[in-house]
This record gives structure tokens, sequence and C-alpha cells, in this order.
């Protein structure tokens, strides 16, 4: 692992720092952000080689997010999700992939994945229309994969469901400006999407469940590890990563807001043992979460490096520490910011924006942990889960 992209991105922390005050006051990443991430290859961590990539180790992908949120909590999440939209691509129609990479090596794609659309089969391709929200970073991509439901030519829903992921250029899709006014995350810029009566060629549409149990990528035919691996491991291994880099970020400031602070009693914080035990406490469970979260990447790495098809019972666990990973994290550094007293809820102070940011990111539909832990523990007692349960693992 090269760690190049991490050391760009350390070599520019004062200013990325300080974009992510302007991604807040303009409610999406700041453009100076968004040319430093295309110059340090931010986006292209998973992207084939073929089309530019660095075809990096998950792992590295996990820790430079990570350092990025701290920094910035908007460009990290940016980094996070718009970051595994080209590990996706890659087993994608050949087609498509020149049509997104062919003039552009750093093009973009946005999403979301929720199937808000339906997509009504006709000649050579599909009718397409819908709305989604929580298009992170979409101010700053000319492409999106958006998900759908798959329709009769009438119109109807097919049954049994089956979701389709499209790959759409922004000239079919409208941004909607006004749709993003939140509490947290406000500099993602997770801006509401339109598509009406798009026509979306057949090469362009993926089978969603395909993609997610792996059937996808061993019939287009990839052999790297990093392709091969699970879709419930990577997509949402940059959302969490970015999660707990927001929390590593609030620490350090804290941390650097407490050095030298007297509590309301005259005593200095450091010289108080009871915050002292707290914060160590919630310093390790941070840590642990972090460990946690790569420990869970290489492990999976290694079981398909190794030849290995990991099975729903392997993946139901790989995502049942993940989701744990997330909420560790985020209490962590609730016992940490409740200790720093009133004046770390002034806004000139970026502990209370690091604090909005990392609860923002347990929102996230892939951080919801009732059907994962229920998956996760019925697997382990040996039975298989069906319906709902099987949900993004």
């Amino acid at each position: 692992m090269s760690y190049e992209v991490l050391a760009r991105i350390e070599a520019a922390s004062d200013d990325i720092f300080l974009e992510g005050i302007e991604a807040e006051r303009i409610g999406k990443v700041a453009d100076a952000t968004a040319k430093r991430m295309k110059e340090a290859g931010s986006i292209r961590m998973l992207q084939p080689k073929e089309h530019g990539g660095l075809e990096v180790h998950p792992r590295e992908f996990a820790e430079t997010v990570m350092r990025m949120a701290s920094l910035n909590p908007s460009a990290g999440w940016v980094h996070g999700i718009v970051g595994v939209h080209p590990w996706q691509l890659a087993f994608a129609d050949p087609k498509v992939q020149q049509e997104v990479w062919g003039d552009d090596q750093d093009t973009w794609l946005a999403s979301p994945y929720m199937p808000a659309g339906l997509c009504v089969p006709v000649d050579g391709g599909y009718k397409f229309s819908g709305k989604w929200s929580f298009s992170s970073g979409t101010d700053h991509c000319d492409w999106a994969f958006l998900g759908a439901m798959a329709c009769n030519p009438d119109g109807s829903i097919e049954m049994p469901p089956r979701m389709l992921h499209v790959i759409i250029p922004r000239t079919d899709y409208e941004i909607i400006e006004d749709s993003w006014d939140v509490m947290g995350l406000r500099g993602t810029g997770s801006k509401d999407l339109v598509v009406k009566d798009a026509f979306v060629p057949a090469y362009r549409v993926m089978d969603g469940d395909a993609v997610i149990d792996g059937t996808a990528v061993r019939e287009y035919g990839r052999t790297e590890t990093l392709y091969l691996m699970p879709w419930s491991t990577m997509f949402p291994l940059g959302i969490t990563s970015a999660t707990i880099g927001i929390c590593e970020g609030l620490l350090q400031h804290a941390n650097d807001y407490q050095r030298e602070r007297i509590n309301p009693q005259g005593t200095a914080v450091k010289d108080d043992p009871y915050s002292m035990f707290a914060i160590g406490e919630a310093t390790a469970k941070l840590q642990s979460a972090r460990d946690s979260l790569l420990a869970n990447v290489d492990r999976m790495w290694d079981l398909v490096d190794a030849g290995k098809t990991p099975t729903f019972a392997q993946r139901a666990a790989g995502r049942e520490t993940q989701v744990n990973a997330a909420w560790q994290a985020v209490t962590a550094i609730d016992q940490v910011y409740a200790r720093c007293g009133g004046n770390a809820l002034r806004m000139d102070k970026p502990m209370q924006r690091f604090w909005r940011d990392a609860h923002a990111g347990l929102h996230h539909a892939i951080h919801v942990p009732g059907t994962v832990y229920h998956a996760a523990t019925l697997s382990g007692l040996g039975v298989d889960p069906q319906g709902p349960l099987r949900a993004m693992i």
C-alpha cells in the first residue's frame, strides 16, 4: 500500500480544513476542494487501472477517507460515497465505462441507489422516471447511479420486485438546488435529483441483486481481488470510514480546546481525573471502532484473495461489524463533546460542526442496525435469513 493520495491530503491539511468551513456556508463541497481531490486522485482510488485508476487496497481507501473526514467532514463524506462508485462501474458494460471515463478519467458519478425510480421496458432499453433524495456531492458529478424498480411494459412493477441500478448522464437528470437544508453534513450538497421520461439504453442498466450478491462481477469476468470483494463490504466502507473520521476530527479539536481549559470549578481539565477517565475511555472506544472496521476489511480481502467466495453469513457478520463500528464511534465522541463545556456550543468553534456531522452520518440507511444484527444473529444460529433481512447484505 503506497498511501499516495493520503500523503497529498496531509500536505494540504490546513487548506482542506478551512475549505470545510466554506462548504458548511455554501451547502456543498467547495470548488477548491473538489479540484484538490481530483488532483490527489481521491475518487480514482478504486477505479480500474485501464481507466486511469489506482486500484488500491480497500483498507488504504478507508484510511484515506478517514483522514479527509477528520479535516473536512463534508469532503470526507463525498470522498467515501462518490469514491466507491468507480468500483462498481468497473464491472458495468465496457461501453458505459468508456462513455463516463473516455474523455476524462476524473469524471465523478453521484447516486443514490434507493429504488425511487421506475424503469419501463421499451425498444433498446427503458423509459426512466423518478425522484431521489440525498445525492451527495452531486454538484461536482457528471453522471449518476440511480436505483429503480423494474417494471412491466404497462408500467406496473414486476413481481417479485427486482431492483435496478441505472447509470445516467447529468444531461438526463435535474438537480433541485434548494433541496438540501439540514442540520448536519450541510457541506455535502446532498440534493434531490429528478428524471422525467429519459431513455436509458439497456447497457447502462445493472441488475441490483446481481451486483449485491456478486453475480454481476463474476459474469463480467473480473479476476482482481478488489472487484471480487462483496458489495456489502465495499459500499458501506466509505460511509462508515467517513463517519469514524469525522469523530476523530472532533476528538482532535476537543483535545486542542481542553489542553489549557479551566473548568467552572477553577480546575484545569487536564487535572480533573473524572474528565480524564471519561475522555480516555471514549478515545479507546473510538480507536477500537476504527480498528474493527479496518480489520473487517482485511479479513474479507484475505478470504477473497484466497479464491473463496464469501457466504451470506460471512457478509452479514461483516455488516454487523461495520454498523457497530459507526455507532461505537459516534457514541464515544458524545462522551467527549459533553465534557467540553458551554463554550463548545458556540458556532465559531469547530466541535459543534463535527458533532452534528457525525450524528448525521448515523442517519444513512447503511447504518441502520436492526435488520443487519437480526440477519447476522440468525446466520450464526444456522438459519438462512430471507426477504428484507437480506437487504444490503
